[in-house]
């Protein structure tokens, strides 16, 4: 009787446990991806993030070249917004001011060329211990954040884009 018993303890107890197993549907280690993801084609290195370069002797002219796929069936609506900060907190928040570029900029294709400049960057963000000025094989402070908001309405933000600047 006694071991009649055990084992439908045993049994009751078993199916407990199985039942409160759930099998994870995403990696937890790995990180969470848009449904359309945004690349920066004109990429020369990653860094982790991409990186784009410009030259001091050619004008610090920055051009960063954003894309969807074409089978996404998706098109990019707008560039949203651009951050300039060392990490996403800017891009996600709803504030007013400190933006690189607040105003939202008309698109309507599956590619974007955005262009810049160091001049225009520091002239947004001046100088500081923080933010020091450009120099030749070194990056620039802050990385660009782009909020993109796709024909469908949906929102994306891209990968911290790099500046390299070279000599």
């Amino acid at each position: 009787m006694k071991h009649s018993i055990n084992k439908t303890v045993f049994i009751i107890m078993a199916a407990i446990i199985l039942n409160g197993c759930t099998k994870q549907t995403t990696d937890p280690l790995m990180d969470a991806r848009p449904g359309v993801p945004v690349n920066i084609t004109n990429a020369t290195a990653y860094r982790p993030d991409p990186t784009v370069t410009t030259s001091l002797a050619g004008g610090g002219n920055i051009q960063i070249v954003l894309a969807i796929p074409d089978q996404s069936g998706r098109t990019i609506k707008e560039i949203t917004r651009i951050a300039a900060s060392t990490s996403y907190t800017k891009i996600q928040s709803t504030g007013a001011t400190g933006w690189y570029v607040a105003t939202p900029i008309s698109v309507s294709a599956t590619t974007y060329t955005y262009n810049t400049s160091i001049t225009e960057y520091f002239s947004k963000f001046p100088v500081s211990a923080s933010n020091p000025a450009a120099k030749a094989n070194a990056e620039l402070a802050l990385r660009l954040y782009f909020l993109i908001t796709l024909d469908d309405g949906s929102q994306v933000v891209t990968m911290p884009v790099r500046v390299l600047v070279l000599a």
